[in-house]
């Protein structure tokens, strides 16, 4: 590093450091997007240079959901077995995010001392992240489809990811969904086009948990070598499963973890996912089972993320839901609690905005007759309040016999209806999109996130 890239880099730092402490202070959220903005300004190559100085390297994970979760184990299982971890905890996974996210870990010198750095980030962002990153592992979650006035589809993004992969080291860790058609592909690739050597696998391998029959929301069911249908033998999360294709031979790979001798943190399937994707990452870093088993075990949520809060007496969980496939595993596992415990209240909340995505014909996706067949009552809310209404009604088989739908344009009135609505021994599911859960979480917790 010269001296006047030395120097700005300080001043870069500097400034992103004063800005954090100074939205801190004021209670104005995380400062987890300003600052980065502006130490980019001053050094442009700021994220390569401060990315450099992490003695074990930068982690990246991406994927289109569980990217915070399972970047929250992952750094508590690094942090169990006694290393430093740089983090964009807040979920700011744009440029912006990850600058700031490493100035907060750095001196005013603009010097690191931080064992790993783990980066969650966007998946449209990877082919220009990882250039300036030059990770030692990378962790691919899933691929699903997810605001395509943003990314458009998804063997698009795949073929942007391994484009981009392939030109780094061959060293790189790579970590992939083998039970996704689309990166188990990716995988193969690496392997046969580039030599590529340390490409693991990880996915279920328990047929219990198969779906009773294929979701609507299905991204991926055509063999991404040849285009032959796949035949699958069954669904674990929307085109998640076990497949082969009968006409080129195109398989689920062999994974690096047997699904079934591991515990899970939080609900739902896609959890189980995140955790074998953060126990098989810790493997490849040298850590124990008994250190990764111990962390999984202890493990609380990410904000949003199957959080659990107390409000007024009442017991709520937020379920951050912004596709199809989230939703659905959301109201698959709110179903498997209800059918417990019986009926109670979930409030949707539906907005619109740049992070959620501005087309939410997706709810259409969603399998929602699968919630209102629980028959408990259901609140809507959110900047498309009226769009979500409309879903709930046409998801209902008998007109005559209408779920309880209670409609709210205010998001305030919306919690504390269904607050009012939910029995003092059952637990408020909350299911927002992105920027609707920030809004909620403001309200339940008196604090914004960004």
């Amino acid at each position: 590093m010269n001296f006047f890239d030395r120097v700005r880099l300080a001043l870069a730092v500097s400034t992103a450091k004063t800005v954090i402490s100074l939205i801190n202070l004021l209670r104005l959220g995380a400062g987890s997007v300003l600052p980065g903005t502006l130490a980019y300004r001053i050094q442009p190559k700021i994220l390569s240079l401060l990315s450099r100085q992490v003695k074990g390297g930068i982690i990246v994970i991406a994927g289109t959901n569980g990217k915070t979760t399972t970047s929250l184990l992952l750094r508590q299982i690094l942090e169990q077995a006694n290393y430093r971890v740089a983090h964009n905890a807040a979920g700011a996974n744009l440029i912006n995010g990850l600058i700031t996210a490493l100035s907060a870990n750095a001196n005013f010198l603009g010097t690191i001392q931080a064992d790993y750095a783990i980066l969650e980030i966007d998946e449209n962002i990877i082919p220009k992240a990882i250039t300036q990153l030059q990770p030692k592992l990378i962790l691919c979650l899933n691929l699903f489809r997810d605001q395509l006035d943003r990314y458009g589809e998804v063997d698009t993004i795949g073929y942007r990811w391994q484009k981009s992969i392939a030109e780094l080291s061959p060293e790189t860790i790579i970590i992939l969904n083998g039970d996704d058609p689309t990166l188990a592909y990716l995988g193969e690739r690496l392997v046969k086009e580039s030599r590529w050597q340390n490409v693991r696998f990880f996915g279920l391998t328990e047929p219990d948990k198969y779906l009773e029959e294929m979701p609507h929301a299905v991204d991926a069911i055509y063999c991404p070598s040849c285009g032959h249908p796949l035949d699958y033998q069954g669904f674990y999360l929307s085109h998640l499963g076990d497949f082969d294709c009968p006409s080129c031979g195109f398989a689920k790979p062999s994974l690096a973890i047997n699904s079934q001798e591991w515990t899970q943190i939080l609900i739902g399937v896609y959890n189980k996912y995140n955790t074998l994707a953060a126990s098989v990452s810790a493997q490849e870093l040298g850590i124990n089972k008994e250190t990764i088993l111990k962390t999984i075990n202890n493990f609380q949520a990410a904000f949003g993320r199957a959080e659990e809060l107390e409000f007024e007496g009442k017991k709520v969980r937020i379920l951050l839901s912004k596709n199809p496939v989230g939703m659905n595993e959301t109201i698959r596992a709110v179903s498997d609690i209800q059918q417990v415990q019986g009926a109670s209240t979930t409030l949707l909340v539906l907005n619109d905005r740049t992070p959620d995505g501005t087309d939410v014909s997706w709810i259409w996706d969603v399998d929602m007759e699968n919630l209102v067949k629980l028959q408990g009552t259901i609140v809507v809310s959110g900047d498309r309040v009226y769009d979500m209404a409309l879903r709930i009604y046409y998801s209902q088989p008998d007109l005559a016999n209408r779920v309880n739908l209670i409609v709210k344009e205010d998001l305030q009135a919306a919690i504390a209806t269904a607050l009012e609505t939910t029995p003092s021994d059952r637990t408020l599911h909350i299911v927002p999109t992105y920027s609707a859960m920030l809004e909620v979480r403001e309200i339940l917790t008196g604090r914004k996130i960004l």
